[in-house]
C-alpha cells in the first residue's frame, strides 16, 4: 500500500515550553505527552497520535542555515478545511508576529509563518477538486499574493476545503 500522509513532524528547539505555548497559540494545537526537553503536539481535530514532536537543544543553538548555506528542511504545512479558518489563523499568526507571507497557488491559498526559532512553516486551504477549472489550472504557473477577502467571496468562507485532493 502507498504512503497515505505524513502522520508527524519533529523538530528541534531551543526552549520547549516557549516552542508549546507558540504552536498552542497560534495553531491550537494540544500537549498530549511531555517530559523533560520534549513535548508531543496534537493539531485540534486530528486523528494522529500527536502531529508535532519539539525536542530542546538549548538556546545555544544556532540558527537553521537550510537552503541559505546547507540542504534541510524548507517548511512543514498543515492544512485547514475552510477560508474562514485560514483568515483566523492569519489574524493569529499576524498579532503574534509570525506571519511571513500569504500567496495564492490557484488550487492551494497559503500563509507563511516563523517559529520562535524561525523555522518557517505554511497554513494552507486547498481548493476542492469539483472547483477546479481549467482556467485555475492554467494560474498555477504564477504565485500571487493571497487576498483572503477576494478568495472568500469567490468560494465562500465555510466551502469545505479539497483535504489533500488537488490536480
Amino acid at each position: 500500500m502507498p504512503i497515505q500522509r505524513l502522520n508527524h513532524a519533529v523538530l528541534y528547539v531551543r526552549d520547549v515550553e516557549r516552542s508549546v505555548a507558540f504552536y498552542r497559540d497560534a495553531l491550537g494545537f494540544d500537549v498530549v505527552m511531555s517530559m523533560p526537553g520534549a513535548a508531543f503536539l496534537q493539531a485540534d481535530g486530528s486523528s494522529n497520535d500527536h502531529d508535532l514532536g519539539l525536542f530542546e537543544i538549548g538556546a545555544q543553538a544556532g540558527p537553521t542555515t537550510a537552503g541559505r548555506t546547507s540542504v534541510g528542511l524548507y517548511h512543514l504545512a498543515w492544512e485547514v478545511d475552510t477560508l474562514a479558518e485560514l483568515e483566523r489563523i492569519a489574524a493569529k499568526l499576524s498579532e503574534l508576529g509570525a506571519l511571513v507571507g500569504a500567496s495564492d497557488h490557484a488550487t492551494t491559498k497559503a500563509l507563511y509563518a516563523k517559529d520562535p526559532d524561525g523555522l518557517e512553516f505554511e497554513v494552507s486551504w486547498l481548493l476542492p477538486a469539483s472547483l477546479i477549472t481549467e482556467e485555475v489550472l492554467a494560474a498555477k504557473s504564477r504565485i500571487r499574493p493571497l487576498d483572503l477577502r477576494l478568495e472568500q467571496e469567490r468560494y465562500g468562507a465555510q466551502t469545505q476545503g479539497g483535504l489533500g485532493v488537488s490536480r
